[in-house]
């Protein structure tokens, strides 16, 4: 590197730089896809724990109105279960 011109250091220094600004763009993605799969997950953990519920209410026979308040669902989502 000692041996390099003026501009051929800029130019090297330049890449090493876009090279470091694309990596930290690509660990930024892979973190903020991260988190929002985690989220994701979460928010179909806790529609499928109310899904359940409603099955639950739906085979002792309570009304579709109160299973809706409970969890809620829509009542068309409740008669679909």
């Amino acid at each position: 590197m000692s041996k390099m011109t003026k501009e051929e250091r800029e130019l090297y220094e330049s890449d090493v730089k876009a090279k470091s600004d694309w990596n930290a763009g690509i660990r930024y993605a892979e973190k903020k896809a991260k988190k929002e799969g985690k989220l994701e997950g979460k928010l179909e953990g806790k529609l499928e724990e109310k899904l359940e519920i409603a099955r639950n209410l739906k085979s002792k026979a309570i009304a579709f109105e109160i299973i809706a308040e409970t969890t809620g669902l829509s009542i068309d989502e409740i008669e679909k279960l």
